[in-house]
């Protein structure tokens, strides 16, 4: 099901259940995975995109195998905020999804993450060939962090 908000992806989630996050390009998907208490986002790998059905059974088994009770995906808006070709494309990607699996789907704004990302490593003097290697898991882990974020303080504004 794919869920409106933050506070709908808290309540869908049993206890101890971790968040994966997509960032879906058109070449690879990055895959960035939440501890189960649902603060830290780390990067966790890149799958190279062939056909639906085997990038699909990719995910489906990491998220077996890690307790994933969620997914958040970034959507790719426009600078303007509108929606183009790439988000129809992720929202069909999601869509397709979860007729193999019904978990709770967040879209999380993801503009700029890729952005910053790599700022952040240029900063730390990561070669262009290490970056390419990891930027897709790390902006995966930068748009979970976004809704770890979120729900962290939803959570502090409830108590």
């Amino acid at each position: 099901m794919i869920v409106a908000d933050v506070e709908a992806l808290r309540g869908a989630l049993l206890r101890n259940q971790r968040l994966l996050g997509l960032d879906l390009g058109e070449k690879t998907v990055g895959l960035a995975l939440s501890d189960p208490g649902l603060s830290v986002a780390s990067p966790v790998s890149t799958i190279k995109r062939t056909k639906f059905t085997a990038d699909a059974n990719a995910l489906l088994k990491l998220a077996a195998e890690r307790g994933v009770g969620g997914l958040v995906i970034g959507l790719p808006l426009n600078m303007d905020g509108s929606e183009g070709p790439r988000c129809q494309s992720t929202r069909q990607f999601a869509a397709n999804l979860l007729k193999l699996k019904d978990f709770p789907i967040l879209f999380w704004d993801e503009r700029m993450s890729t952005l910053a990302v790599e700022r952040e490593m240029i900063a730390h003097d990561l070669s262009r060939a290490k970056r390419d290697k990891v930027v897709d898991q790390a902006a995966a882990a930068f748009i979970l962090q976004g809704v770890l974020d979120a729900l962290a303080r939803t959570k502090a504004s409830t108590n």
